[in-house]
């Protein structure tokens, strides 16, 4: 095992027993992250739903089929990445993750950034961009890059989003193929 493989098991060991904030009352599984622990690209979502909580991985429902979709179409696969959450388990309902929440679990994702140390980090959907950037409106960010603390991060739509508006599904998924050329 490598020391980045070390790491981030070290970070799921301690997720799987985190009680910081009330997300773990109802929780089946947590949900850590997964992927190649020197992926050039990261993903970081917003929290995660209904299946990836029965699952205990990120992206496994209708929006994972959609990141996966957008993979292939760039020539990558989910296990040349590494995907992960603003927060490491399900709000109920799937509600947005409370601050005092996402500061939770602050410490579980920079230690998955430090350690994977990717090229480029990607920000997905609105909860994301501002836990990542401070920034808000995905609309306004997507696609273009932005330099902070010496990473490279280029927010993009939720995959979810696009579900609901297959207009900015293109721009989605040329987003990813970007994310891949270095952005």
């Amino acid at each position: 095992m490598t020391q980045k493989e070390r790491c981030l098991k070290a970070v799921a060991e301690k997720v799987s027993s985190c009680r910081k904030c009330e997300l773990s009352k109802n929780r089946k599984k947590t949900v850590p992250g997964t992927g190649k622990p020197d992926a050039k690209v990261m993903v970081i979502g917003e929290a995660p739903g209904k299946n990836e909580d029965e699952q205990g991985l990120p992206f496994v429902g209708r929006a994972g089929s959609i990141l996966d979709e957008a993979l292939e179409k760039a020539g990558k696969k989910r296990e040349d990445v590494f995907i992960t959450n603003v927060v490491k388990c399900r709000p109920p309902n799937n509600r947005d993750p409370r601050k005092k929440e996402v500061e939770s679990c602050n410490e579980y994702l920079e230690k998955q950034i430090k350690t994977v140390d990717p090229d480029i980090i990607l920000p997905v959907g609105n909860h994301a961009l501002q836990r990542v950037l401070s920034k808000k409106k995905i609309s306004q960010h997507r696609g273009k890059i932005y330099k902070k603390n010496g990473r490279k991060y280029m927010p993009t739509y939720h995959p979810a989003a696009t579900i609901y508006n297959r207009k900015i599904r293109p721009r989605f998924e040329k987003d990813i193929q970007k994310a891949f050329e270095g952005g």
